[in-house]
């Protein structure tokens, strides 16, 4: 099966082939991201929320704990069968956001984790809005990389060049759409973070599955990593550790439909 020619071309190329990196660098979400879906979002048993761009299936997971029924979406083919076979128990469909395989009216909640930006369009928000109850909620999370420490910011001194025009969190492109007339006030909240691991895992990993960074070529992508590897070997705090922990900062968005 072709994935949906709707995507970015960098999300289509680097998520089909970093599936197993993935996996293993990105960070899970803090006990607050918990809250934040029972809390303000009111997700509990008895109501339904939809995933857009699940991935692999790392938010999924914590949405699941809420009591809520699930329904993860996902258009790249590689990231859907992994999620399906790492959590069999819920119900995951292909699709994209501007055309969603569920019927209007049938949601309580639409999340985005990891994802919006790469499709934060006033046609994604329309076809949100037609998924969603009267006063269904939409919910928008990232974990962000804490660029205020500094081996952080050279993480992104290094994966600069190869960006292209692939639309990233950090430029807020995707706050163009709100105000939107489909729902209410944006409100927002923010935790602190670690993903405490091997360097390789937390650190190596975690570029290695920047979309970009997984649609290079293999030459061109080792030496990416070699010099993530050379950084982290330079860096007092991370040298010879077999344990690091890497600073990020989770940050969460919702609006409730209008």
């Amino acid at each position: 099966m072709v994935d949906t020619p709707h995507m970015h071309p960098t999300a289509a190329r680097g998520f089909r082939h970093g599936v197993d990196v993935y996996s293993r660098g990105r960070p899970d979400f803090p006990p607050q991201a918990l809250e934040w879906l029972q809390d303000d979002l009111e997700l509990r048993a008895g109501t339904t929320a939809i995933e857009i761009g699940a991935g692999t299936g790392k938010f999924t997971r914590l949405l699941a704990t809420t009591g809520a029924s699930v329904i993860a979406v996902e258009p790249v083919t590689a990231m859907l069968d992994r999620l399906v076979s790492e959590l069999p128990t819920i119900m995951a469909l292909r699709g994209e956001a501007r055309s969603l395989p569920i019927a209007s009216g049938t949601c309580d909640a639409v999340l985005c984790a990891q994802s919006f930006h790469w499709f934060a369009t006033p046609a994604a928000l329309t076809e949100f809005r037609r998924v969603l109850r009267p006063g269904g909620v939409l919910g928008l999370i990232w974990n962000v990389r804490d660029q205020s420490v500094d081996w952080v910011a050279k993480l992104d001194e290094i994966m600069a060049p190869f960006e292209g025009d692939a639309p990233r969190y950090y430029y807020g492109e995707w706050r163009r759409v709100f105000p939107s007339p489909r729902f209410g006030p944006l409100h927002e909240k923010s935790f602190t973070y670690s993903h405490a691991g091997a360097p390789e895992q937390v650190i190596v990993d975690r570029i290695a599955s920047v979309s970009f960074i997984a649609a290079l070529d293999a030459p061109a992508r080792k030496r990416v990593l070699d010099q993530v590897r050379a950084l982290i070997a330079a860096t007092p705090a991370l040298a010879g550790r077999e344990t690091v922990e890497h600073p990020y900062i989770t940050r969460v968005y919702w609006c409730r439909a209008g």
